[in-house]
């Protein structure tokens, strides 16, 4: 098929581009910023689809070779209403990448399609960009039914993988590793996070082509696996091959003073775990990498291909809390840490 994919230049929407050229489709990309590692064939377009009349100047002559589109940069009705006019009755599928951040927290688990989402900004476990999210969905299923627009919604939820738009993922959790610095964790530590490798969020993607039965359809996308925070730190730390040091900051800290690393919703609201078999018997997509499996790839990457050297780092908030529970004269570690062993991380975080 001949394929649009809005972004594409990074995370998941590079790996997305790589899968579809490896089934053999001819792929074109629309978006703002260069990357030498789009693959050879691949058309890129330049463009900022926030730019007024962008999509009739670069997409208008084009508009009739795409079968498929793949709108992974559209985060509000804004952004989306503007690809809904362009390609109604265009294209055999439009596919939209959202987010499990739509959902609510749930009375059971795992979580279905069908469960409760945030609408309202105000209120969203997620906030505006959760609202934002499902006001998108809204104006996708309502097209389908008014026009059959053939949409389907995935929900990906928390991602790892090569190349992260963030230092507070992988790259400065594994930078800890490497310099011995303890990784400090805070809120409900055993509460589960799903997550998926970037190359399953790209394969579920692409799995959609061919598939009609997915037009107007919703689905969670998430990996064979699920962790504890306490734990996840421990894949982490298996990956750059080296015994984590883990202290758990105290439950009554100052207000602002939070975990340095633990940013998932999850350690603050408890456990969300998705359910993926809608997406495996609709499409037969199945995730194909454990979550060490995944860490794994993310640090060769990190380690191997120079993604260490892509980052800034800050551990500024790291010794900030740890002179606050030296201050308050006690540690809260995994199995209690003793004194020495944290006034020796203290002193270590003071000298780097």
């Amino acid at each position: 098929m001949k394929v649009l994919v809005m972004g594409g230049n990074r995370y998941i929407g590079l790996q997305l581009v790589q899968e579809l050229v490896e089934q053999g489709h001819d792929v074109t990309v629309l978006n703002s910023h260069e990357t030498p590692l789009l693959p050879p064939g691949v058309t890129r377009l330049h463009g900022d689809r926030h730019e007024p009349g962008l999509f009739d100047r670069v997409l208008g002559p084009v508009i009739d070779q795409f079968d498929a589109v793949f709108d992974n940069t559209s985060y509000t009705p804004e952004h989306l209403a503007p690809m809904i006019a362009l390609f109604r009755g265009k294209v055999k599928h439009f596919i939209f990448t959202s987010s499990i951040a739509v959902y609510e927290m749930a009375e059971a688990q795992p979580v279905t399609e069908d469960a409760a989402v945030g609408r309202d900004a105000a209120t969203a476990l997620y906030g505006a960009y959760a609202a934002g999210k499902v006001q998108c969905e809204d104006m996708l299923a309502q097209e389908f039914a008014a026009n059959g627009f053939p949409f389907t919604a995935l929900r990906v939820t928390h991602t790892c993988g090569p190349m992260s738009p963030a230092v507070s993922r992988e790259p400065g959790t594994f930078k800890r590793l490497e310099e011995g610095r303890p990784l400090i964790i805070a809120g409900k530590v055993e509460a589960m996070v799903h997550f998926i490798h970037t190359r399953d969020a790209a394969r579920a993607l692409a799995a959609v082509l061919g598939k009609p039965q997915a037009a107007g359809q919703i689905y969670n996308v998430a990996g064979k696996q699920f962790s504890s925070i306490i734990n996840y730190m421990k894949l982490m730390a298996g990956a750059v091959g080296v015994e984590p040091d883990i202290i758990n900051m105290p439950h009554d800290m100052p207000a602002d003073m939070r975990s340095p690393i633990v940013h998932w919703l999850e350690a603050s609201r408890g456990s969300m775990v998705f359910s993926i078999d809608k997406i495996r018997r609709d499409l037969g997509w199945e995730p194909r990498l454990s979550i060490a499996e995944g860490l794994a790839d993310s640090y060769r990457w990190f380690a191997q291909e120079g993604g260490r050297e892509k980052y800034e780092y800050d551990f500024s908030a790291d010794a900030a809390v740890l002179a606050e529970i030296e201050r308050r004269g006690g540690v809260s570690g995994e199995d209690g840490p003793s004194r020495t062993v944290f006034r020796a991380q203290l002193d270590t975080l003071k000298n780097m």
